[in-house]
């Protein structure tokens, strides 16, 4: 998929990092020790793109964002002075498990900060009625041997191939992108060329207030 949002038919907004409630108090360590996952993640996105997002994506990592830092830090903050104030912390089990449970936490508000940051929300619904494969479709279709798969082709923080979400950056996206209801397409895969056809695609309804 190109990187060009218009050309591929996106309709998309960038978005602002969401930074107001966080403080340096809840990130200690030094950024340079970035998470993993978040160096994992970004080298996913090809270069000169930006990092497509749903609506419902993003509200789940805000959301996520929000239970860190109003929930479950404060929570083991408290937990981690009461266990400093019950003597050695070389042997408190309670203080020991909760620091490394708040060095998680900060870890993880990092990381989906920078997620935030980089997120550009797209509403899938703008193609609703449209049978050409986007950012955001669900598209059925089959392969050779008969049988039918139903993909959701979404944001690379909200894949889930358990439930048919794929990233728009994986080989199958590519092959269906811009590809219509009907249409056959080939995916190369490393065991060679395979032909699938469109069965159908679809769009959730917009929302009207």
């Amino acid at each position: 998929m190109p990187a060009c949002a218009a050309r591929n038919g996106f309709s998309g907004r960038p978005i602002w990092g969401y930074n107001g409630r966080m403080n340096k108090a809840f990130v200690k360590e030094s950024d340079n020790d970035d998470d993993e996952e978040a160096v994992a993640l970004a080298q996913a996105i090809p270069a000169g793109a930006k990092n497509y997002i749903t609506p419902a994506g993003y509200k789940a990592i805000k959301d996520e964002l929000l239970q860190l830092i109003d929930v479950d830090r404060p929570e083991v903050v408290r937990i981690v002075h009461w266990a400093a104030s019950n003597g050695d912390r070389s042997e408190n089990g309670d203080y020991i498990y909760g620091k490394r449970r708040l060095r998680e936490i900060d870890r993880r508000i990092r990381f989906l900060t920078k997620r935030m940051d980089s997120a550009f929300i797209v509403d899938p619904s703008v193609h609703y009625g449209n049978d050409q494969v986007y950012f955001g479709a669900t598209v059925a279709y089959v392969n050779k041997a008969g049988e039918e798969h139903t993909v959701t082709i979404v944001g690379i923080d909200e894949l889930d191939p358990l439930r048919g979400r794929i990233s728009w950056v994986s080989p199958v996206a590519r092959a269906l992108t811009k590809a219509r209801e009907g249409d056959v397409i080939t995916l190369e895969t490393p065991q060679g060329s395979e032909e699938l056809e469109i069965v159908s695609v679809d769009y959730p309804e917009p929302i009207t207030d």
